[in-house]
């Protein structure tokens, strides 16, 4: 089954289009930096978005920056908004059922392409940014110091680079797993994929007004997108890993929970559709 699914995320237009859309966007940011050479001033913009003209290896990091406030979200919410309400909207839920097709498995080889499809989304920036980078800005390893700078002040190797490089496309994948657990479960609330997608992106989007705002400081540390930034403190030296450590939990909170809920009403939702 997982297989399946698989197959189909594979062969949609959709999908392609979506992670081609997301690369695109750092793409045309890096060709504009590069014709202007422009880049914003220190603090300002996107994380490493001042530093990549010294060195393009950073642009991995200035990538993901760009796509996480909104594109990445938006895509992953639509993908697994659409993951079980999609199903009931064509009406092939009931007839995968009637052929006894377990719920569960069904909903665990949907959860497995949803995976799939944000680890392909965030591993296709963050290669999309290093080619894009290394092409345009060049890759200076004796530049490091100066390009990392803004964050740390201390020089980092190509290979120290490309350890936390590592670690923040894992954790940025992580931070999107909650996001498609969240419209995951609204999938199987409502028949309507466009409905349980919005309905994630609501969420994502009251979290961050509530983020910033002091009367919600009692909730704050629990809000879905409280800690999505915390990723640039990998980027420290040394690390902090405070926030980092935070973050992990607070996302995997969430998963479980809302995984837990979406199995405990998909397998005993009335199928109707």
């Amino acid at each position: 089954m997982i297989g399946v699914e698989l197959l189909k995320l594979v062969r949609r237009p959709r999908t392609w289009v979506s992670v081609l859309l997301l690369c695109l966007l750092p793409t045309i940011v890096a060709v504009f930096l590069s014709v202007s050479r422009i880049a914003p001033r220190p603090g300002e913009g996107p994380a490493f978005l001042s530093a990549v003209l010294s060195n393009g290896q950073l642009y991995p990091a200035a990538a993901l920056g760009i796509v996480l406030p909104i594109f990445l979200p938006v895509s992953v919410a639509v993908v697994a908004g659409d993951s079980v309400a999609g199903e009931a909207t064509t009406g092939t839920l009931r007839y995968l059922l009637v052929r006894a097709v377990g719920r569960t498995r069904l909903l665990v080889a949907k959860l497995a392409a949803v995976i799939v499809y944000t680890v392909l989304a965030v591993v296709a920036v963050a290669l999309t940014g290093y080619v894009v980078g290394v092409n345009l800005f060049g890759s200076n390893p004796e530049a490091l110091t100066y390009a990392t700078s803004t964050v740390s002040g201390t020089p980092l190797t190509t290979a120290d680079l490309l350890q936390r490089t590592v670690l923040m496309v894992a954790y940025i994948g992580w931070s999107m797993l909650g996001v498609a657990a969240v419209s995951l479960f609204l999938s199987t609330l409502t028949d309507s994929s466009l409905g349980a997608a919005l309905g994630g992106l609501a969420v994502l989007v009251g979290s961050t007004v509530l983020v910033t705002l002091d009367a919600a400081g009692s909730v704050r540390d629990w809000l879905p997108t409280r800690y999505w930034l915390a990723w640039v403190d990998l980027f420290r030296d040394p690390i902090l890993w405070h926030d980092i450590q935070r973050g992990v939990l607070v996302q995997g909170f969430y998963i479980v929970v809302l995984l837990g809920a979406a199995w405990a009403n998909f397998a005993t939702r009335d199928i109707t559709s």
